[in-house]
C-alpha cells in the first residue's frame, strides 16, 4: 500500500514536533486527525481493490483468458455460430456451458466432429469437449472436479426414467417426422460390424436425410432409445433373428444398437454355417446377438447361407426340425419370412425329402403354401419353447418399391433418387404388398399357445421409398461399378435398407416391448 508508506515519515515528524510544542495541542490534534483520515481513505481503496481481485484471482484470470483463446480457436466460424445461435455462460467453479444449435452442430460435425452425439434438441456440452474435437486443447481444470462431474453425470443417467407408452396404444399407426437430433441412433462409420450391403454413405450415396426420420405413433410416443438399457435387458442372453435377408438387415441394425452401449467390452463377430454371431464377452456374462439363415423357416433348396440364389425354389412345408434344433436355447427369437415368396405366384412343394433325393414337386398357390409353413412353425414353437424363458416375436412383411407411379412419381426409376418418405397421399399407398400373407401371419400368431408378439412393420415401411440401398450397395459380393450405379433400372436394390435407417425403427418396437415386459 504505497500511499500509506509515503505518509509514515510525515506522521513520525509530526509526533516529534508535538513533543516540542506542548502548548499547541489543538493544532497538533488537527494535523494528526487529518493525517488519520487521509490514511484511512487510502487504506480503504486498497481494501476495495483486494476485494475485487483476491489473491486467487490470478489463476481465475488465466482460466478465463484460456477459455477465451480456446473459443477463438474453433475453426470454420463455429465461434460466431455459437454466439449467434447459442448461449455461452459462466457458472460456479468456472464451468463453461455451451448450448449448441442444429446449425452449429452441423458446422462442427462438418469440420471434424466425428464423436458428436446428441439426445436433445439443444445439447448441454462442456466446452472442453467442443474444443478438444477441433484443436485437442485441454482446459486447465482440476482432476477432482472432472471426476465429480463424471460421477454426477452417471447418477443422472441412472435416475432418468424412460417413459413407456400405454399398453393399449397402437404403435403402428402414425407418421414419419424429421428428427436430426435423436436420429440416427448410431453412426454408420462408428459401427464396424456393418456389411458393405447396407453402408450406403460409404458406398457413395450423396444424401443422408433417410437416417433422420423418426416414427411418431398417433396417440403416444415410442420410448427414448437408451442403448445401455437395451443392453441390460439382453445381458447374458441369446437374442436371435431367424429368417431371410430382411431379418439379417434388422439383425445388423440390432448389432449396431447394442454395440453403441458397450464400446469397451471384448466383442467378436463370426459365422458358422447358417448362423452369424455377434458376441460380447464380460467376466461374468456372455451376450450374443445372432442371425440364423432360413428364408422359408422350413427346409428348402435355398438353405445354403452362401449359395442360395436359386430361381427354381422348392420347399418342404412340414419339415422344420433341422432348423429348429438351433433355436431352442435362445432367450429372444424374432422370426420373419416373406420376400422369398414373392418371385412366383405359386410355390413348389417337394414330394418326399431332399435327403432321399426327391425331385418331384407340386405347384401350390402362394397363400396356401404360406399358411402350411406358418402352421408348421407355430406347432414347433408351441411344442419346443418355454415362454417363461423365451420371448417370441414375428415381424410382418417388409415391402419393396419398384413402381414409382404407385407414389405419384411417374418420372422416377424404381426407388432410385428418392430422398423423402411418401407424404400427403390422398388414398392408401399400394406398392404391391401381398396382404394375404400379412393376414395369415397375424392370424396364426394370435392363435398360438406360446405368446407371440406380432411386430407390424408393413404399412409404416411402405412409406419409406427413400430408405432402400438402391444403387449404393453390392451385387454378388462386389460393389456396383459407376456404370452400374448409373443404370438403376437394372441394378437398383429396392428390397434391402440402408443402415442406419428404417430397420432401426423395427428394432425400436422390439426395444419397447422388452423394456415394458421384462
Amino acid at each position: 500500500m504505497q500511499p500509506l508508506r509515503r505518509k509514515t515519515p510525515l506522521f513520525t515528524s509530526e509526533m516529534g514536533a508535538m513533543k516540542g510544542r506542548k502548548n499547541n495541542n489543538l493544532s497538533i490534534f488537527v494535523v494528526v486527525f487529518s493525517i488519520f483520515l487521509f490514511g484511512l481513505f487510502m487504506y480503504n481503496e486498497d481494501v476495495k481493490s483486494i476485494a475485487e481481485f483476491p489473491f486467487s484471482s490470478h489463476k481465475a484470470r488465466e482460466t478465463q483468458e484460456g477459455v477465451g483463446k480456446e473459443v477463438d480457436s474453433v475453426e470454420g466460424g463455429a465461434r460466431k455460430e455459437v454466439e449467434e445461435s447459442g448461449v455461452v455462460q459462466r457458472e460456479a467453479e468456472d464451468t463453461v456451458t455451451v448450448t449448441v444449435s442444429k446449425s452449429s452442430r452441423a458446422q462442427l460435425e462438418k469440420s471434424g466432429g466425428e464423436d458428436e452425439d446428441s439426445d436433445e434438441a439443444q445439447e448441454r456440452v462442456d466446452l472442453k469437449t467442443v474444443v478438444e474435437k477441433e484443436k485437442k486443447i485441454e482446459l486447465p481444470r482440476a482432476e477432482e472436479e472432472e471426476e465429480v462431474e463424471e460421477e454426477e453425470e452417471e447418477e443422472e443417467e441412472e435416475e432418468e426414467k424412460v417413459e413407456l407408452p400405454p399398453e393399449d396404444c397402437d404403435l403402428y399407426t402414425g407418421e414419419w417426422v424429421l428428427d436430426n437430433v435423436t436420429h440416427p441412433l448410431y453412426k454408420e462409420d462408428q459401427c464396424e460390424f456393418l456389411t458393405s450391403q447396407v453402408t450406403c454413405m460409404k458406398n457413395g450415396r450423396p444424401d443422408s436425410l433417410y437416417q433422420n426420420w423418426k416414427w411418431k405413433p398417433r396417440d403416444c410416443s415410442l420410448p427414448k432409445f437408451k442403448p445401455k438399457l437395451l443392453f441390460e435387458k439382453i445381458r447374458g442372453k441369446r437374442l436371435m433373428f431367424v429368417g431371410d435377408s430382411l431379418n439379417r438387415n434388422q439383425w445388423e441394425s440390432m448389432v449396431c444398437m447394442v454395440n453403441s452401449a458397450v464400446p469397451s467390452h471384448n466383442k467378436t463377430w463370426y459365422k458358422t454355417g447358417s448362423l452369424a454371431i455377434f458376441k460380447i464377452m464380460e467376466p461374468e456374462h456372455v451376450t450374443t446377438v445372432e442371425f440364423y439363415w432360413a428364408p422359408f423357416l422350413v427346409e428348402s433348396n435355398s438353405d445354403d447361407p452362401n449359395m442360395h440364389s436359386i430361381l427354381n425354389r422348392i420347399i418342404m412345408p412340414e419339415s422344420i426340425k433341422k432348423h429348429g434344433v438351433n433355436w431352442k436355447d435362445a432367450d429372444f427369437l424374432i422370426f420373419n419370412t416373406y420376400i422369398w415368396w414373392m418371385n412366383t405366384f405359386t410355390m413348389k412343394v417337394l414330394r418326399g425329402s431332399f435327403d432321399e433325393g426327391s425331385t418331384e414337386y407340386d405347384e401350390v398357390p402362394r397363400p396356401i403354401a404360406y399358411e402350411r409353413v406358418l402352421k408348421t412353425w407355430s406347432k414347433w414353437v408351441d411344442e419346443n419353447i418355454d415362454p417363461n424363458r423365451t420371448k417370441v416375436f414375428f415381424s410382418s412383411t417388409s415391402p419393396l418399391h419398384i413402381k414409382p407411379e404407385n407414389w405419384n412419381n411417374p418420372d422416377g426409376i424404381k426407388c432410385a433418387k428418392e430422398t423423402t418418405p411418401v407424404v400427403n397421399m390422398s388414398s392408401p399407398l399400394d406398392v404391391g404388398t401381398d396382404r394375404r400373407l400379412f393376414a395369415i401371419a397375424n392370424n396364426v400368431t394370435e392363435t398360438m399357445k406360446v405368446p407371440v408378439y406380432f411386430i407390424n412393420i408393413t404399412t409404416l415401411s411402405e412409406l419409406r421409398k427413400d430408405a432402400h440401398t438402391s444403387v449404393y450397395t453390392i451385387r454378388q459380393g462386389k460393389m456396383l461399378t459407376p456404370e452400374q450405379q448409373a443404370d438403376p433400372t437394372n441394378y437398383a436394390d429396392c428390397i434391402h435398407w440402408c443402415l442406419p435407417g428404417l430397420p432401426d425403427t423395427w428394432n425400436e418396437f422390439f426395444y419397447t416391448r422388452i423394456i415394458s415386459k421384462s
